[in-house]
């Protein structure tokens, strides 16, 4: 505790919390700087020999070859530690035929079926957070890491709730990761169509009104019918075209009308493995009428084509263009980028990788002004840590505590919108404190010197003055919780 303090002390009297907001004016990035630039936004920040590499194969050849993660392969360790995952490797079916099993246990349980209970929801958790967290500080394929976060932010599903315990890690691997690169559309779709997504927005008991169940085999959803509008909310709100985008509530109730019957069974999903289905008996088949277009009965055809139309819209490419800008350059990112990312989404139909490729090829992404000037999520912040440490992570359960105690649990987002990814979020005194003190037990065993090659350009001449004049033993933590290394 005394050591946190004066690692509290030392780092502000040296660095005050105005040096937060804003890194060491440059006139133009040397090739050091901007390869340290790219590391800490295509990637979670330098490992040993990051920044040389980069460096010496050009920050342009860096960001294609990272536009292609297909063509970087995965360390041997990091594929055999993924391999070793029984439930990351496991259908979803399977996993949540595990949980059905142990949660029917709750009630009058005895003690030794609760700690069995307890021992296999632990151990489902925690292999989904080890195949997220090894991905995320180990692999080659930084920005497939950084896009995937993204994305589930983007499409943003609670573990918490229920079954999604059993549900999120496929969701993410399934639904997520194979799109993180690709078109929108089909990520969109996917993620429509994943039963996490399903349960989570409750479109999966959304029916037409006056349906009546037809009994006992339909099993969970007979307990809920009528309309639910929460998904096709999210979907045009969150998803797709962004609020105040033009659509009206009466929009959001037609859009909800054609995605009943979008829906799935879990004994069909324990069975079979089926998850996505559509049941005509669920689904509204009158007319409707939304954003301004009528739509006749088409069944499922009614969902898709509204998929279609939403993942085409200019206010869509406008709002993707926006998070993707803003995520990556700067909190208010400059409004002319977003137009030219926009018009990139719509010309290019939607492709991802095409949009990203205009972002990082623009001179706002690669200016001095936008070096630094992003505030790291706690998740970032952490995984950053983990990677320029370089020492093996063994031993999950200290970093899931300090993301947990930085107010970012994994996969604990309670609503949909996701985690923010902006400075006003994240950036308070109390959180602060925190996050040194995280740096402070981080930074116990490392070599500060080692350290402060890694960083490299990241760390201001001010704050490298400041860490020298510090005792031996505080200087790696300082680094680690220096507001230059918070920023990105």
């Amino acid at each position: 505790m005394f050591t946190t303090r004066l690692l509290v002390a030392a780092t502000f009297a040296a660095l005050p919390l105005s040096a937060v907001l804003a890194a060491d004016a440059v006139p133009a990035l040397t090739p050091e700087q901007a390869a340290a630039h790219v590391l800490n936004r295509l990637a979670y920040g330098p490992k040993p020999g990051d920044i040389e590499r980069v460096t010496q194969m050009g920050v342009q050849n860096y960001i294609e070859s990272q536009l292609r993660p297909e063509s970087i392969p995965l360390p041997a360790a990091l594929s055999e530690r993924l391999g070793g995952l029984d439930t990351y490797r496991q259908p979803v079916g399977q996993t949540l035929a595990q949980f059905l099993a142990v949660r029917g246990q709750a009630k009058n349980e005895t003690e030794e079926a609760k700690e069995h209970r307890r021992e296999v929801v632990s151990h489902m958790v925690l292999q989904t957070d080890e195949a997220r967290i090894a991905r995320a500080v180990d692999s080659p394929r930084q920005l497939e890491e950084v896009m995937v976060d993204f994305w589930f932010n983007h499409f943003n599903v609670f573990s918490g709730k229920g079954l999604e315990r059993a549900l999120v890690l496929s969701y993410e691997r399934d639904a997520i990761r194979p799109y993180a690169m690709g078109n929108f559309r089909d990520l969109l779709g996917a993620t429509a169509k994943h039963p996490a997504m399903l349960y989570y927005l409750d479109n999966w008991l959304s029916t037409a009104d006056g349906y009546v169940p037809r009994g006992r085999a339909e099993g969970p959803k007979a307990k809920s019918t009528g309309l639910n509008e929460n998904y096709a909310r999210e979907l045009m709100e969150l998803h797709t075209m962004g609020v105040d985008s033009g659509y009206t509530q009466k929009d959001v109730t037609e859009l909800a009308r054609m995605l009943t019957g979008w829906t799935y069974n879990n004994r069909d999903l324990v069975i079979r493995n089926h998850g996505f289905s559509f049941e005509q008996a669920r689904h509204d088949r009158g007319d409707k009428v939304w954003l301004g277009h009528t739509i006749h009965n088409g069944g499922q055809g009614e969902g898709e084509y509204a998929l279609d139309v939403l993942a085409m819209l200019p206010q869509t490419a406008h709002h993707i263009s926006f998070q993707l800008a803003q995520y990556f350059v700067q909190d208010q990112p400059p409004p002319a980028l977003v137009d030219r990312m926009a018009k990139s989404y719509l010309d290019s139909k939607g492709d991802i990788r095409t949009v990203l490729r205009t972002l990082f090829s623009s001179p706002e992404f690669m200016s001095p002004e936008a070096v630094g000037a992003k505030f790291k999520t706690p998740y970032q912040f952490v995984v950053s840590a983990a990677r320029a440490s370089n020492a093996p992570v063994t031993d999950l359960k200290p970093l899931l505590g300090a993301l947990n105690k930085l107010g970012m649990p994994l996969y604990g987002c309670q609503t949909p919108d996701g985690y923010k990814n902006t400075q006003d979020a994240w950036l308070n005194p109390d959180a602060l404190s925190r996050r040194i003190a995280y740096a402070t037990a981080a930074g116990q065993e490392l070599d500060a010197a080692a350290l402060q090659t890694t960083l490299g350009s990241a760390i201001s001449s001010r704050t490298q003055v400041a860490v020298a004049g510090s005792p031996e033993r505080l200087r790696a933590a300082m680094l680690l919780g220096s507001p230059d290394f918070m920023q990105r």
